[in-house]
């Protein structure tokens, strides 16, 4: 089956069982072409928790699929690539977490959207990258931990600079091989040209960069801008956003390193098996659910 047979019976099984097919920005440029809603966490946590029809497709990697369920329990939700995980997610464990609780009483975590159901359940609040440092603010407390990701928790300690901040030991392997020497090599090839980075980079990456935002927060500061070139500092998946979005403009990524693995193994004929199967069900224990539910709905509410 080729391409366009595979999108046709994708659009007529997404009718036959009433589904919508969300996918994150930076999943390959063929699966954002037939996705019904394309964000990044935040935005497809919202989105998710809005969906009448009876079946999600979720195509990202697993957290993601999993808060979807958790946010919108009664449907179904399925995963085109059950080994789509995220190995930053994998750095916190409930074992390590509920041992650090147990020594910590007092201190709030603050939970990383990109993290496992369990992790979220032992969570006071939930945040994104774009959303982590009003959420940190609005808790009102001089001292959090903040899972799992080192570096984001650095940036909010940063942003915030009244607020105490243990770091987890946690980090996208994706973002952390970026480094100081990738923006200086890339300024000396493109003078003059805005470098945008993902908080998930390390501090002296970002500290470096013209413009630190989340996804969400890159593709609006693109749109809105009367520059015609950037260079972009996030997932290489976001650049067929940015591309669709802004055809008069022009992406530079800022290293080829800048490539998740997972978020790249969902495929065509992976949605179109689970639209034809229905399998790769995404099932969370009820308990973990709605622990979990309460640090993402805390979240929202913000």
């Amino acid at each position: 089956m080729n391409k366009n047979e595979m999108i046709q019976k994708i659009t007529k099984l997404k009718k036959e069982k009433n589904a919508t097919i969300l996918a994150h920005n930076y999943v390959i440029g063929d699966i954002q072409d037939i996705a019904d809603y394309v964000g990044d966490s935040l935005q497809l946590a919202k989105k998710a928790k809005e969906i009448d029809e009876d079946l999600i497709v979720l195509c990202g990697v697993r957290f993601m699929a999993e808060t979807a369920k958790i946010l919108n329990p009664k449907k179904k939700v399925l995963l085109p690539s059950m080994d789509a995980g995220c190995p930053m997610a994998d750095m916190a464990t409930p074992s390590a977490l509920k041992a650090f609780k147990s020594e910590n009483p007092d201190v709030k975590i603050v939970t990383y959207v990109n993290s496992s159901a369990e992790i979220k359940a032992e969570s006071d609040i939930c945040c994104t990258s774009a959303n982590a440092v009003q959420v940190v603010k609005a808790l009102g407390a001089d001292k959090i931990v903040f899972v799992p990701d080192q570096n984001l928790g650095t940036f909010v300690e940063e942003e915030l600079g009244n607020v105490e901040v243990l770091k987890w030991k946690g980090f996208c392997p994706t973002h952390h091989r970026v480094t100081l020497e990738d923006i200086e090599l890339a300024r000396s090839q493109y003078p003059g040209i805005e470098v945008l980075v993902h908080p998930e980079c390390k501090p002296e990456v970002f500290h470096a960069a013209d413009i630190v935002g989340s996804t969400s927060k890159i593709i609006q500061y693109v749109s809105k801008s009367e520059k015609k070139k950037f260079i972009i500092g996030t997932e290489n998946g976001i650049i067929h956003t940015l591309r669709n979005e802004n055809p008069d403009k022009e992406f530079i990524l800022l290293s080829e390193k800048l490539e998740c693995k997972n978020m790249k193994k969902i495929e065509l004929s992976d949605v179109l098996n689970v639209l034809e199967n229905g399998t790769n069900e995404i099932i969370i224990d009820d308990n973990i659910a709605e622990k979990a539910n309460i640090a993402l709905e805390r979240m929202l509410n913000l």
